[in-house]
């Protein structure tokens, strides 16, 4: 069982964005001292629902701070910048670091982000697939050219080359198989999947999957059995298939009583899902429904991990166990406060997951 932090950035009312901030750093800090697995960083403009703007940046900053955990995005949105510039970025972290960056892309919404950066609706709507075999390309040809009807341009070098391991650094980590799942030991590459089409387009690359923390075990399995189907049709191994690492996302609150994680959640998360959903304005003007922000909080409270250790590790337990899934990617700063914060990540790595050794 590999369980890692899911971090936002999320600045709650009464917080400025250096305050989230901080927090994203030292739950970072505190999660490699407790033993965690992994750190995965979203990435938002505009709203202060998550006010990290480039998951990358942050990643190299924290990769800079810490010796063993992961860290990956979750995700970088391939719409709002070049595949190329994402490609090398992603590259020099994972040289750079011996293997421990972890590249996760998504579509994003159809916020105002694509007029401001120029991408347009198309991007979301029609050019994620090129942008993603684009991205794909780069990190494993030594050379490689824009053939699409978005991005074209002339063959060029790729420097550095991500699966030629720089002298002094180790390399890829032990299992990593590289963007395409295939050996080539550049950086693992995991596809946001909200929809049958992408979870399609990721297995017929291999690709695992990062599946969010709205959906229950029993879509999270669905999503996996067609991934598994697509990705054999496709002419992957039954070995790679089994093997796939795809990741789960969650809220984890770690208290003695249930009653009092699930208060702490409820108190903090409706109140930021309020104003930083509430946030997001459409490129095209199209009418949205926002979810109810108590229930949502309830929802994810009964999904996950929240309350005592045991009943922590037995939801984790139960979900790898129904859908296969032994990666996690859990909220932990639904409280909103450093210093909470700080405890629910350390009782997470030193508490729960020794159950599930």
């Amino acid at each position: 069982m590999r369980v890692g932090t899911f971090v936002l950035a999320a600045q709650f009312p009464g917080q400025g964005p250096g305050e989230a901030l901080h927090r994203a750093i030292r739950s970072t800090e505190v999660a490699e001292e407790s033993g965690l697995d992994s750190v995965w960083l979203a990435e938002h403009h505009f709203v202060p629902y998550g006010v990290c703007p480039s998951a990358v940046t942050l990643a190299a900053l924290l990769l800079g701070r810490t010796r063993r955990i992961r860290v990956g995005t979750a995700v970088s949105v391939l719409p709002t910048q070049h595949p190329v510039a994402l490609g090398e970025q992603a590259a020099l972290l994972h040289l750079t670091t011996g293997g421990r960056f972890t590249l996760g892309v998504g579509r994003g919404g159809p916020w105002v982000d694509l007029e401001v950066f120029g991408g347009g609706l198309e991007a979301y709507e029609k050019d994620f697939p090129e942008s993603l075999e684009l991205l794909l390309d780069w990190l494993t040809r030594p050379r490689v050219a824009g053939k699409g009807p978005r991005y074209d341009f002339r063959e060029v070098a790729v420097v550095p080359r991500a699966d030629e391991p720089l002298a002094g650094f180790d390399g890829a980590v032990p299992g990593d198989d590289g963007p395409g799942g295939d050996g080539s030991g550049g950086p693992e590459v995991v596809v946001a999947c909200t929809s049958p089409r992408t979870v399609r387009l990721a297995a017929e690359r291999g690709l695992p999957m990062l599946l969010g923390m709205h959906c229950g075990d029993e879509e999270k399995a669905e999503m996996i059995t067609l991934w598994r189907s697509t990705a054999l049709a496709a002419g992957r191994s039954p070995e790679s298939v089994r093997a796939a690492g795809h990741v789960s996302a969650g809220v984890a609150q770690i208290a003695d009583r249930t009653e009092d994680a699930v208060e702490s959640l409820v108190k903090a998360m409706p109140g930021w899902l309020r104003e930083g959903l509430g946030a997001h304005v459409t490129v095209d003007g199209r009418h949205r429904v926002m979810r109810d922000p108590v229930a949502y909080t309830e929802l994810l409270c009964g999904l996950h991990p929240v309350g005592p250790p045991r009943l922590a590790a037995d939801r984790l337990a139960a979900t790898a166990e129904r859908t296969g899934i032994t990666r996690f990617a859990l909220l932990v700063e639904g409280s909103g406060d450093l210093a909470a914060t700080e405890e629910n990540v350390a009782r997470l790595g030193t508490e729960v997951l020794p159950l599930l050794v």
